[in-house]
């Protein structure tokens, strides 16, 4: 099944999507409990609240598919990370990376649902798009082998990890993330299609999506990737994020950007900036075997508010030791 979040003339609800048509249930209708229905209950459930015809998709506004209370983006593909590693002059991944799936926080308010724009960040001259997928949590766990891990999620979407590579490059060394770099947009669309339905895709026990990203209609070179080249499964990225903490129904977990996924990518091969980095007009739309499709359009952002530098050293406090390492 695959659920959308749709603004209709009344407000805002849940539709079912089949073929090019959405059929919009009843408000009030609960995301989770659908989704996180066995799928015989979960027809069940639609069906009683369906509201009126079926309408063609272009006659409703489709929103992002979920609004998460955490965004966790990981980086599970050893060609991104070899790629962007090439940009900085690295030679090898850090050995940390194969330890365990690594991760950051992303920022929840900026989330956009599909065909919405999105602006330059504040001085930004090399804006990139990440083409990954994302696995939405349906039900709260912790501490999850990845085993129960999958009874889980709820479903898969793709997912735009939009990247500002000037204002990332000089803050990265400091060790926080990426700051103002990935802190103005993040892309979550069009639907969430739920785990049954990509059953069929799995290979080897995990999920094996052929993705491909467009701009301006034209495919990227390289011929995209398979979600089946990720480093460790949705089900032990969840796992893993589960330990010492309550995963909650809309939690995201990002893959991390699939090889050939981004600008940087080609640009590390290059040694150029071929393609350009996007520009307001540019049309970016990632594509997704047993998904879809969710493009966004680039438009022009406001210019940077100027904030001063640090002041250094003007209101240091005395020591609380001694020089013998006691207390004073």
């Amino acid at each position: 099944m695959k659920l959308a979040r749709i603004e209709i003339a009344d407000g805002v609800r849940l539709g079912v999507v089949t073929g090019g048509r959405i059929q919009p249930l009843v408000a009030g209708t609960s995301q989770f409990e659908v989704l996180a229905a066995a799928p015989a209950r979960r027809a069940e459930l639609v069906e009683q609240a369906r509201e009126g015809e079926p309408r063609p998709l272009s006659q409703v506004r489709l929103l992002a598919p979920v609004q998460p209370g955490t965004l966790r983006d990981f980086l599970t593909f050893e060609e991104h990370l070899e790629g962007s590693l090439k940009l900085l002059g690295a030679q090898a991944p850090s050995p940390a990376w194969y330890d365990q799936p690594l991760f950051y926080f992303s920022n929840t308010n900026a989330v956009v649902g599909p065909d919405e724009p999105v602006a330059v960040p504040p001085g930004c001259r090399m804006l990139d798009f990440e083409l990954e997928l994302a696995a939405v949590i349906g039900k709260p766990g912790r501490d999850l082998s990845p085993e129960q891990a999958a009874g889980h999620i709820a479903g898969y979407t793709l997912f735009n990890d939009w990247s500002a590579r000037d204002l990332m490059a000089p803050v990265m060394p400091v060790g926080l993330g990426p700051v103002k770099g990935k802190d103005f947009a993040n892309t979550l669309g069009p639907w969430i299609v739920t785990a049954d339905e990509l059953a069929p895709y799995r290979r080897d026990g995990r999920l094996a999506l052929e993705m491909h990203a467009e701009l301006n209609g034209v495919p990227l070179p390289g011929g995209g990737d398979t979600s089946a080249n990720m480093a460790w499964s949705f089900e032990e990225l969840v796992a893993f994020a589960s330990r010492g903490v309550q995963l909650l129904p809309g939690d995201v977990l990002a893959s991390g950007t699939c090889g050939a996924g981004c600008l940087l990518e080609h640009w590390a091969h290059t040694g150029r900036q071929i393609p350009a980095p996007l520009r307001p007009g540019d049309v970016v739309t990632l594509v997704a075997e047993g998904i879809g499709a969710v493009s966004n359009r680039i438009v022009a952002g406001a210019e940077p508010v100027a904030v001063p530098k640090a002041r250094v050293g003007q209101h240091r406090r005395p020591r609380p030791w001694t020089g013998t390492g006691g207390a004073s």
